[in-house]
């Protein structure tokens, strides 16, 4: 399976690592840390540097309780890194909701759009449709203000999984091709820890929808629940999750530690295929 993301086509047969550039003053993780510019793009490329497949950029916190930020905010932070990226050797991501953000994006050379609300506005789903980039199509329950408020579900995974499954039928039919889609269950997007666990253990069943799986499970409260750890010392956790999750069927995990998921992922890969190494 490969995934097409502009001119670049990514091969799935090993589990891809996209790395987090958050140039936000409020997101959970890392809020503030890369927000001023140079900052943003010398973190850019030190996650390409440890071996990221793809960068994803986003200029809106999407964490429970946040505020949403205007147009313009999000483009002053987003444009200039991406920008300085050009020409870069793996693929550009935008993370935004945004499709005037995602038309300024593309615009400006990326070579995917990672949608939290699956391209749901029409506007998005042109803008991706018109650009030759790939897309991730999310699951959520509710918005970041209330998303966390009581999460509902009957079964989760089977609602996770009809849901997208009509997005990529809505994306195919506006003319995306499904070489260009991946899907995102959305953990933490309006799930209890219960429904985060039941989803990751259920990946297959998202898998069997013929498109690739990405996780983003690194430095979550979920984690934060399990452990008892606060989120900067979410790294061990975090890497284990993402490790459970190619496991379970993901073909690319989104993740703030890149070079300590790449050097485990490098382990799975070589046990989980045969003749990497010379018997001899």
């Amino acid at each position: 399976m490969f995934l097409h993301c502009g001119q670049f086509k990514l091969d799935l047969s090993r589990p891809l690592v996209m790395g987090i550039v958050n140039v936000t003053p409020d997101s959970f993780s890392d809020g503030g840390q890369h927000l001023q510019r140079d900052a943003a793009i010398a973190h850019a490329r030190q996650l390409i540097a440890e071996g990221a497949d793809i960068i994803d950029i986003g200029g809106e916190s999407t964490r429970p309780g946040a505020q949403p930020v205007s147009i313009q905010q999000e483009l002053d932070r987003v444009l200039p890194i991406i920008d300085a990226l050009h020409g870069a050797p793996v693929p550009i991501s935008v993370d935004t909701c945004k499709p005037q953000v995602m038309q300024a994006a593309i615009a400006a050379g990326v070579q995917m759009v990672n949608d939290i609300n699956a391209l749901q506005d029409a506007t998005a789903m042109h803008a991706v449709a018109a650009g030759n980039v790939a897309v991730c199509l999310m699951h959520k329950q509710g918005d970041p203000q209330t998303m966390q408020a009581q999460p509902h579900y009957q079964d989760v995974v089977a609602e996770v999984c009809d849901f997208l499954r009509g997005r990529i039928a809505a994306a195919v039919a506006s003319g995306i091709g499904r070489e260009r889609i991946a899907i995102d269950p959305g953990f933490g997007f309006g799930k209890t820890l219960a429904h985060n666990l039941a989803l990751l253990r259920g990946l297959g069943k998202l898998a069997e929808l013929g498109v690739p799986v990405l996780a983003g499970l690194s430095r979550k409260s979920m984690l934060g629940a399990l452990t008892g750890q606060d989120v900067e010392h979410r790294v061990h956790a975090s890497v284990a999750a993402a490790l459970l999750a190619v496991q379970r069927g993901a073909s690319i995990v989104r993740v703030h530690d890149v070079r300590a998921t790449v050097d485990a992922l490098k382990i799975w890969n070589a046990v989980n295929t045969e003749n990497t190494l010379d018997h001899g």
